[in-house]
């Protein structure tokens, strides 16, 4: 297994928000059912979505939680030359309270207008737990892997060691924030805050839309990401 394509695979992973969710239709047995999902990352490294009871393909998830999902570089000119991943899992709803709330604080930072239908719809959190990823870098750059997901260390437990670090930055940091959109040439707007912090990188916000950017190193504590949002700045 290439340790660099299970590297440009989670980053696609990290940089993406959305991907296509296939199911096994009820209503067309024998037929895969496609659909649009946004998704986030939990603690695991495994995507995370937020879907209706009454949608298609939670229907056939409650049936069959075998599914996939289709992960492709966004705005791409040639979609065959395009990064692309395909997660062959497991889906389970969230049943128990503390997990369903740790995955809403992290999810409510990443898709903050989720918040008001999943309170008044029926909408319940379900992870997708990695079998088998297909990682396509390009012509020729085919690849079968069986672990990409990695764990992030400051998403553990409740998640508030990421969440105390994501709302300093967002509270007291608005100059470096603003630093980081310039200098990776993202749309600049006051509004940019981060969403996520993991030990590769970290995620901002800008309206809707979400960018993940990469750190110069792995982190592995609160410290070494401080460090390493500090070099950000000064660049």
């Amino acid at each position: 297994m290439s340790a660099e394509a299970v590297k440009h695979a989670r980053q696609l992973l990290l940089k993406e928000y959305r991907g296509v969710l296939s199911t096994h239709s009820q209503a067309m047995p024998g037929f895969p059912f496609g659909s649009v999902v946004p998704y986030c990352l939990d603690a695991r490294g495994w995507p995370l979505i937020l879907i209706s009871r009454i949608a298609q393909h939670t229907r056939n998830l409650m049936a069959d939680g075998h599914c996939s999902l289709l992960v492709g570089e966004r705005g791409a000119e040639d979609v065959q030359a395009a990064g692309r991943l395909t997660l062959l899992a497991e889906a389970r709803q969230l049943s128990e309270p503390a997990a369903i709330d740790a995955a809403a604080q992290r999810y409510y930072r990443y898709f903050p207008e989720s918040r008001d239908y999943h309170r008044v719809h029926d909408f319940d959190f379900w992870t997708l737990e990695p079998v088998r990823w297909r990682y396509i870098g390009g012509f020729g750059a085919i690849h079968w892997l069986d672990q990409v997901a990695l764990a992030n260390p400051f998403a553990a437990d409740d998640g508030e060691l990421e969440r105390g670090m994501v709302e300093h930055m967002n509270d007291d940091h608005t100059a470096a924030i603003a630093h980081y959109v310039e200098q990776a040439g993202l749309p600049r707007s006051p509004a940019a805050q981060l969403a996520g912090i993991d030990s590769e990188g970290f995620h901002l916000r800008i309206g809707q839309a979400l960018y993940w950017l990469a750190f110069a190193a792995p982190c592995e504590t609160p410290m070494a990401v401080r460090q390493a949002l500090v070099a950000l700045a000064r660049s």
